[in-house]
C-alpha cells in the first residue's frame, strides 16, 4: 500500500455544483516515508458555482485562479506524479493507471468529504476511478484514539505514554493537532499545508499506539 494524504479546496459544499479549485496531497510508501509534496490551483468550469462564502475559507479568488489548469489535465497529471514518485515501472503503451494505482490509499480529514468531490470530477471527466476504495479518515482514527486516551486515563502506562493530557472537545483538524502541539501558519486553508498538517497528525497518532498495550 502508498498512503495519499489529500486536502482540497472548493468553490463551494456540494459536489454535485461547486468544483475542486485547489488540490494539496503528501505522498506515502507503505513504510510511510515521505515520497514527495504536490500543490496545485485548479480554474473551476463552472464560475456561477463560486461562491463567497468558500473564498472567505481559502482566500482564493477567481484571478487568483485566471492562470491555474482545467481539472480535466489535473486528474492524469496527479496521477502521473505518484506513479513516477514511487517509481513505478509502467508496462505497455496503455494510458490506464488503474493497475498501478489501485493500492494507493487515500488519507486525510473527514476524508470521505474530498473524495465525493473527487469522484464526482473523475464522474464529469469520464475518467476511471484509479484509486484503493479503501480511505484513512483522521476523524475516524481520532475520535477513536481520544476515546481510547479516556477510558486509560489512570493507567501509569497510558498517562505516561500520553504525558496525562485530556482529549481535546472538538475533532476538527485544528484540534487534533493542537493537541500534538501542532498547528497552521494561518487561519486560511491551504490544501498543502493542511494535507501536511493532516499527515503529521496520522505520524503522532502512530507513535502513540505504539505504546498501548492490550489487556491479556
Amino acid at each position: 500500500m502508498a498512503y495519499l494524504v489529500l486536502d482540497l479546496e472548493m468553490s463551494g459544499p456540494d459536489p454535485e455544483y461547486n468544483e475542486i479549485i485547489q488540490i494539496g496531497a503528501v505522498l506515502f510508501d507503505d513504510e510511510w516515508v515521505e515520497k514527495g509534496q504536490y500543490l496545485t490551483n485548479v480554474y473551476p468550469e463552472n464560475k456561477e458555482a463560486f461562491t463567497a462564502s468558500a473564498e472567505k475559507v481559502h482566500n482564493l479568488s477567481l484571478a487568483d485562479l485566471e492562470d491555474a489548469p482545467m481539472i480535466y489535465d489535473v486528474l492524469p497529471e496527479l496521477e502521473e506524479w505518484i506513479i513516477e514518485k514511487l517509481g513505478i515501472r509502467k508496462t505497455g503503451a496503455s494510458t490506464d493507471n488503474m493497475p498501478y494505482l489501485r493500492n494507493v490509499v487515500i488519507c486525510g480529514q473527514s476524508v470521505i468529504n474530498d473524495i465525493h468531490f473527487l469522484k464526482e470530477a473523475y464522474r464529469y471527466e469520464k475518467l476511471k476511478w484509479p484509486y484503493s476504495r479503501v480511505l484513512m479518515d483522521l476523524h475516524t482514527l481520532s475520535f477513536f484514539l481520544f476515546r481510547l486516551l479516556k477510558q486509560t486515563a489512570t493507567k501509569t502506562t497510558n498517562q505516561t505514554a500520553t504525558g496525562g493530557k485530556p482529549a481535546p472537545r472538538g475533532l476538527s483538524l485544528r484540534d487534533v493537532a493542537g493537541y500534538f502541539g501542532l498547528e497552521r501558519e494561518d487561519d486560511f486553508h491551504n490544501a498543502l499545508e493542511d494535507a501536511v498538517l493532516t499527515a503529521a497528525c496520522f505520524k503522532k497518532i502512530f507513535q502513540l499506539s505504539d505504546k498501548f498495550v492490550l489487556p491479556a
